[in-house]
């Protein structure tokens, strides 16, 4: 526990790690709550598909799945894809920063959606993480927040699967097709 009897991040996955936490299913923490959501075929499916999109861009080192990144008020968050800047470092724990966040994807779980599209999202945008995406397999849509400024993002597009979105305006600089997103 840390010296003032709060408990850190580090205190709580210590924690959930002597936990019985069921086979297939990703934790999270979210405004110091414990999320735990199964991990789907269908949610890999979409994720694939953008890991090999990112590819293109980016070198397989500079990208993550379902990895811890720890940000202020008690959120640890392990998002479904991130790519990280080029010159991305480790901290003194030897975690990825959430300061060098290029593009999260997060593909919607119904029993956590309201984190992803809500306290996630927030604390993406005030991360100042340049592009966050929002596929949700229950929709058949994407959601894609850009320009984060203030602890918001400033811009929002929506965009059916099957469509592809263009992200040549931003850090990723590619276009992504979303035929193959899977719905549920």
């Amino acid at each position: 526990m840390a010296d003032s009897g709060e408990l850190t991040l580090d205190d709580l996955f210590e924690r959930l790690e002597q936990m019985p936490v069921p086979e297939g299913y990703k934790v999270e923490i979210v405004k110091g709550a414990i999320f735990m959501s199964p991990q789907r075929k269908l949610h890999w499916d979409t994720i694939s598909a953008v890991y090999e999109q990112l590819r293109t861009q980016y070198a397989r080192k500079r990208l993550a799945s379902d990895v811890r990144f720890d940000f202020p008020g008690l959120n640890g968050l392990c998002p479904d894809l991130v790519a990280l800047k080029e010159d991305a470092k480790a901290d003194d724990k030897g975690r990825c920063r959430p300061e060098d966040m290029e593009f999260v994807l997060e593909v919607i779980s119904r029993s956590t959606a309201a984190n992803d599209y809500g306290d996630k999202k927030a604390v993406y945008a005030e991360a100042e993480v340049p592009v966050y995406l929002i596929a949700d397999p229950y929709t058949g849509r994407c959601h894609l927040y850009t320009h984060p400024k203030g602890g918001e993002y400033l811009s929002e597009l929506k965009v059916a699967f099957g469509e592809p979105i263009d992200l040549t305006g931003t850090v990723v600089k590619l276009t992504l097709t979303t035929d193959e997103f899977s719905r549920d």
